[in-house]
């Protein structure tokens, strides 16, 4: 399933916020990311009718496998796209994490693989 951008930011912050807090809730995604609680429980269903998260009887929000999946791969990205920005440009670390976060989403597979072997060198 292709997902949207914003789709793809909600699996990441839960990846994140998972690894930082242990657990997950909806409202902890709308807190992180600034968002009404009733779009991010909309988000939530989309997400978890694509088989990507499940949600248990006390809010509690989980990666599927899958999901778990899609999200580090997103991570990855952004990861590896900041410090490109900020090693090879020199791109001011905030500029450069507000600038991967946008780019994660659009960026082809080989360009992708590029920079993380030119970031090994």
């Amino acid at each position: 399933m292709k997902l949207q951008e914003s789709g793809e930011n909600y699996l990441e912050t839960i990846l994140i916020l998972s690894r930082k807090n242990g657990s997950v809730r909806s409202i902890d995604v709308a807190n992180e990311l600034n968002f009404s609680k009733p779009s991010i429980s909309r988000a939530m269903g989309i997400l978890k009718n694509a088989g990507l998260i499940t949600i248990e009887k006390n809010g509690q929000i989980n990666l599927t496998e899958v999901g778990h999946e899609r999200a580090t791969a997103i991570y990855e990205r952004h990861c590896l796209i900041k410090e490109f920005l900020i090693k090879t440009l020199q791109i001011d670390e905030s500029l450069a994490d507000k600038d991967a976060c946008r780019i994660e989403h659009v960026i082809s597979e080989e360009t992708f693989n590029r920079m993380k072997e030119l970031l090994k060198k």
